[in-house]
């Protein structure tokens, strides 16, 4: 696989206690000839929803990739999506149409509405957009609902390659409850697998390197046909197309069962700037650690940081903006951007662009949760890729009321994390060697904020298992 210039870039860490190239081979990498090479780690990127919903453009997609070129792609952010809708030329705002005319081509597959990315005109679908975001650099993303739209079964349209037609692979009892688009797929019924080879083939000719696809998860068990007829129509094109299952509260039961048909998956709704929203995704992603592993991740939902929801700035305090970042890092949660990146405030740019956190995300493992209190305390640790440090993340999460009464200490004994004797403390937020510890690290945490550590033994000093 080609080395990003986020790789490149975290040899310049060596000097502040972080990780290096040299040492990125330590965490376990996915089986050869796998698809879970095509996310080793988790992916980084930016999407549609939350700054556009429906109506995001062809011109907007060009200076999302515009700036993310520029600012992002130094630090390991490579993904641009077009999320919901770019088939629907009349589509407004967060919500959904009844009865809209899509835009199909004569094989019952949904392609982009030329009215909204005029370079599809002429049967060229997402190509042109595809080698623009290519040329930056970067990789191209699409969202997709499951199934088959409702307009190819009422027209009845061919399916592409067969003698059958839509109405006859469609379940018009499997339906969205949130979107009208699309009816599912009764996949035993001949040539169903053939209309998913269809879709992924056409995906791959346009050049998309991730999917994003919907409606798959609520609930699971009753889509897992059409889940694995997607993976075997991405394998099936030759081409390393990520993917990715959205959205709802995917039943921990099904882990064994995404973690080897995805990427990564959806654990929870939609996801927005809300301090209870943000909470809840701490037991999530701890009950989700057992199947997380390289190549297939969790995913807690994008980040809705700067100006969302087409122009406000987000709800989230900068405390609770770190919280976030922290959590997702720590968690090892794939890192979607959510915000219009072409109005990106310094202090967004300062969550986006820290290499030493996001080197958490990126190169860490076992990463778990210590401890959870019954006050709000919480801690997540992990392993460092030079086999030496640890990453210690800290959470106060009690009510913001209580933030009057200033920070308070989360104490954390450093045993419990293999550490013995002098540890070195490197603040990853503030880029600050601290003061070294032992016996007990008493950090200061302010009310919905966070703080991020390496921990280093000193010389003479020992790491063992917890």
């Amino acid at each position: 696989m080609r080395q990003s210039n986020f790789l490149r870039r975290l040899s310049i860490l060596l000097l502040t206690g972080s990780l290096s190239v040299a040492t990125v081979a330590a965490i376990a990498a996915p089986p050869a000839n796998d698809f879970h090479q095509w996310a080793a780690t988790p992916p980084m990127g930016w999407n549609s929803w939350d700054a556009f919903g429906t109506t995001v453009t062809e011109t907007q997609i060009k200076q999302q990739a515009d700036f993310m070129a520029a600012k992002l792609k130094a630090h390991g952010w490579q993904y641009i999506t077009v999320d919901i809708q770019w088939y629907q030329p009349t589509s407004k705002g967060h919500s959904y149409e009844e009865g809209a005319i899509l835009t199909m081509d004569g094989f019952s597959r949904l392609v982009p509405a030329p009215e909204k990315f005029p370079s599809a005109a002429g049967d060229q679908g997402f190509k042109p957009l595809a080698d623009y975001v290519h040329g930056k650099g970067l990789k191209f993303g699409i969202h997709m609902m499951r199934g088959i739209p409702r307009q190819a079964v009422k027209r009845n349209t061919p399916i592409l390659g067969t003698d059958l037609r839509a109405a006859d692979i469609a379940d018009i009892n499997s339906i969205c409850t949130w979107n009208p688009d699309m009816y599912g797929v009764d996949m035993s019924k001949p040539c169903a697998q053939a209309y998913y080879d269809s879709l992924m083939q056409q995906l791959a000719d346009w050049g998309v390197d991730f999917v994003k696809v919907d409606d798959l998860s609520r609930p699971y068990d009753q889509n897992r046909a059409e889940i694995e007829a997607i993976r075997k129509a991405i394998d099936k094109t030759g081409r390393p197309i990520v993917f990715s299952t959205s959205p709802g509260e995917t039943a921990l039961s099904a882990g064994a069962h995404v973690n080897q048909h995805a990427n990564m998956w959806r654990i929870s709704d939609d996801f927005w700037d809300r301090w209870d929203l943000l909470l809840a995704q701490f037991k999530r992603l701890h009950d989700w650690t057992p199947y997380r592993i390289a190549g297939a991740w969790p995913d807690a939902d994008m980040l809705p940081l700067g100006i969302v929801a087409f122009d406000r700035p987000t709800k989230f305090t900068r405390d609770e903006q770190i919280t976030l970042m922290t959590l997702w890092s720590i968690a090892r949660s794939p890192l979607i951007h959510g915000g219009d990146m072409t109005r990106t405030d310094p202090f967004t740019l300062s969550l986006l662009n820290n290499d030493e956190v996001l080197a958490v995300n990126q190169h860490s493992a076992h990463n778990r949760q210590l401890f959870r209190t019954d006050d709000g305390l919480i801690a997540w640790v992990a392993d460092a890729a030079d086999g030496r440090s640890k990453y210690l993340a800290v959470f106060d999460t009690r009510d913001a009321a209580a933030a009057a009464a200033g920070t308070r200490p989360i104490p954390v004994e450093l045993a419990t994390l293999g550490l013995q004797g002098q540890v070195q403390v490197r603040d990853l937020w503030s880029h600050a060697q601290l003061k070294p510890v032992s016996g007990t690290f008493k950090p200061q945490v302010a009310a919905h904020g966070a703080r991020l550590f390496r921990l280093t033994p000193s010389t003479g000093s020992s790491t063992s298992k917890p």
